[in-house]
């Protein structure tokens, strides 16, 4: 019997795992039928017939919730039926998810010399598993759209180009949260991306109340005040600071208590966003944002945490390589898998329908604390320092020099065994110059740097 090589026995565990997955999916309840295309769909169909755009409602009472921009941007819809839409909308998720997966994981993969398709495969598997994604698919929601608009503009920062801001702008003129990585390119001082965002949203947003007077007046006037439009604050399914706070007192929820957790949640999140920054580390930023995002919002759907994805990789990869050799490393990927754990089982659902006692408060607001640990813990590094970025990333004048890495808690220049932001001269710079450099190459050149720089360096600062 011939015996496999390593690339079959890679397409079999690859193919395991995604039947697994796949029968999963299939047999546990949480199929959602695609309910939010549908409101989409039905809502631009009334509407180029003569109808309100926000009159349109399902015979439950959702209707049509974000800026009427993002009605035009679906009126191709009005040219399909309803099975065409449903294969049209998947289609579109799947190219985005791909996208996205592959700019936070292949650099990964190239860095840590693995195989990088059996990489993006695993990773995709992994994906797809997680309860929001699983919901923004069967709900036929855009989350993974935005998604990939904003991280586009990851990659042109990264790079330096001038077009950088467009993706998160046209992301904020569809829906409205994206708009709070305006607020990180701000917070960073990268003034010309932060210009780009803003302006795009606002032609955007104004070219269509040109187009559309009475829509948009209707939205920024009436829809968007009208909460009850998006459904009930203390449904289980918001995860969000308000959706937490909602649950404590669902029928009179305590607002001043909510701003109060809103403005401590961005104060962590400025300083962090500041810091990542500073060291030139805009994947762990945009993650921190995306976080921060899901937690300051009203509502916050379960199917709105694919924003936390990001976070998730940015975790990750500060464990490797894998195995980790220091304690510190195992205690942080086993919290991470812990999580990653928590948002594949949909354990939030287990309070559909309410529930009392410190249980039903820890497990009926999972995601939240999920959310906010990853505000408070996720790792920042320095910047060249990221394996996500490419050569030379990092924004011009981040001043990142002397400051602390909290991958590895030193200075760029002593991050492992003397290694500077670039690699250059060290034996670490070598091993990530090779991408055919083994696991086993970079776990010893890594632990041999660390046995040398770990006394000297704090690297017991995050967890």
């Amino acid at each position: 019997m011939t015996e496999l090589t390593q690339n079959q026995r890679r397409a079999l565990v690859v193919t395991a795992l995604a039947v697994l997955i796949g029968v999963g999916i299939a047999v546990v309840p949480g199929h959602r039928g695609w309910f939010d295309v549908g409101v989409y769909h039905g809502a631009v169909n009334h509407w180029v017939r003569g109808g309100g755009l926000y009159d349109w409602t399902t015979t439950n009472g959702y209707g049509f919730t974000y800026p009427p921009f993002a009605a035009v941007c679906m009126l191709p819809m009005t040219l399909l039926a309803w099975y065409p839409t449903i294969v049209i909308s998947l289609a579109l998720t799947v190219a985005a998810s791909a996208f996205v997966l592959r700019l936070l994981v292949d650099p990964l993969a190239r860095r840590a010399g693995w195989s990088r398709w059996f990489t993006f495969a695993l990773a995709a598997c992994l994906f797809a598993a997680l309860n929001p994604v699983r919901d923004t698919v069967s709900f036929g929601q855009v989350n993974l759209l935005l998604l990939a608009l904003v991280y586009v503009d990851l990659w042109l920062l990264e790079r330096g180009h001038r077009l950088a801001g467009v993706g998160i702008g046209l992301a904020a003129a569809i829906k409205l949260t994206p708009a709070v990585f305006i607020g990180y390119l701000l917070v960073t001082r990268r003034w010309r991306a932060a210009v780009v965002a803003a302006g795009t949203t606002a032609v955007a947003t104004a070219g269509t109340a040109l187009l559309v007077p009475g829509a948009s007046r209707q939205y920024f006037l009436a829809a968007l005040l009208d909460t009850d439009r998006v459904g009930k604050l203390a449904y289980v399914s918001n995860q969000s600071l308000m959706g937490l706070v909602a649950r404590l007192h669902p029928a009179h929820p305590n607002r001043l208590l909510w701003l109060v957790l809103v403005a401590a949640v961005l104060v962590v999140w400025v300083v962090r966003a500041r810091q990542a920054g500073r060291l030139g580390d805009d994947r762990a930023g945009f993650a921190l944002t995306g976080v921060v995002g899901c937690l300051i919002s009203p509502v916050t759907w379960v199917h709105h945490l694919v924003w936390v994805v990001p976070a998730l990789v940015v975790l990750a990869d500060s464990t490797l390589p894998w195995p980790p050799a220091a304690r510190r490393l195992r205690r942080r990927l086993g919290i991470g898998v812990a999580g990653y754990l928590v948002l594949v089982g949909g354990v939030v659902w287990l309070w559909a329908n309410g529930g009392g006692g410190p249980v039903a408060l820890v497990g009926g607001n999972a995601y939240v604390l999920i959310a906010v640990g990853l505000l408070v813990r996720l790792p920042v590094a320095a910047a060249g320092g990221h394996p996500g970025a490419p050569d030379g990333a990092g924004h011009a004048g981040s001043g990142s020099a002397g400051c602390p890495d909290e991958r590895t808690g030193g200075t760029p220049s002593s991050r492992i065994g003397g290694a500077s932001a670039s690699g250059g001269g060290s034996a670490l710079g070598t091993v990530r110059g090779s991408s055919a450099a083994s696991p086993a190459r970079v776990a010893t050149t890594i632990s041999r740097s660390v046995r040398t720089s770990g006394r000297r360096s704090g690297r017991d600062q995050i967890v």
